[in-house]
């Protein structure tokens, strides 16, 4: 029994060491997968970045859509909030050919926007977090790849 505790014990304080060490600003909320940054730069000119970024990669560009007019325009008070989907077909299909529902996770979205205090704020959804959710085990190198390109693209507002 006492082992047993141990093993929990030493486990728990590993985990913790291992969270509390993690960047709170770059850390995916463990029930919805999000990681949130901060952005030195407007609303407007973060998107500007990214997508001048998702471009110098090649990566295709989806769609910008501007949530804050669509919201204001229905008449609701609605903060700067943009959203920006990319991706690569290549890299972005096998993930739905290993599991077609991660499609609702396909092409890679980004929002960008304005927090309360005025602060810019850029989301994203954790591919490790994308492959739990779905159950796919099989796309390891596809994955790592995918987080290395939304921490580059993210990484031009934070400079």
């Amino acid at each position: 029994m006492f082992r047993l505790v141990s093993t929990i014990f030493t486990f728990a304080m590993f985990s913790l060491t291992a969270i509390a060490t993690m960047p709170a600003s770059a850390h995916a909320g463990t029930r919805d997968g999000v990681i949130t940054v901060e952005s030195r730069y407007s609303v407007n000119e973060t998107v500007k970045r990214i997508k001048g970024n998702v471009a110098e990669k090649g990566i295709r560009l989806f769609g910008d859509i501007d949530q804050a007019s669509l919201g204001n325009a229905a008449g609701n008070k609605v903060r700067p909030s943009r959203l920006i989907l990319f991706g690569n077909p290549a890299l972005g299909t096998t993930f739905i050919t290993a599991k077609p529902l991660s499609g609702l996770d396909w092409p890679v979205r980004v929002l960008v926007y304005q927090a309360k205090d005025g602060s810019v704020k850029v989301a994203y959804t954790d591919f490790d977090w994308i492959a739990h959710r779905y159950g796919i085990k099989n796309r390891q190198k596809e994955f790592r790849m995918a987080t290395e390109v939304i921490r580059s693209v993210t990484a031009s507002v934070q400079e």
